[in-house]
């Protein structure tokens, strides 16, 4: 999963900059050099596995919501 999308899906920006008690510039430079530091990645996958969760294809995701 890229960084970029990653950061979203943790709530942007300022989200992961308070969950990793760092500035919103540091989180900035992570999407710029497309890397997560390895201790913050790990920390981050402990407090918030959903957002690494890969999302169901869509017609996966459409079997799924009729089966009610």
């Amino acid at each position: 999963m890229e960084t970029k999308e990653l950061i979203s899906r943790l709530g942007g920006s300022s989200e992961v900059a308070r969950l990793c008690e760092v500035t919103v510039g540091a989180v900035s430079q992570w999407k710029t050099s497309g890397a997560v530091p390895k201790a913050r990645l790990m920390y981050l996958r402990a407090v918030r596995p959903e957002a690494f969760k890969e999302p169901a294809p869509p017609e996966l995701a459409e079997k799924e919501g009729n089966h009610a």
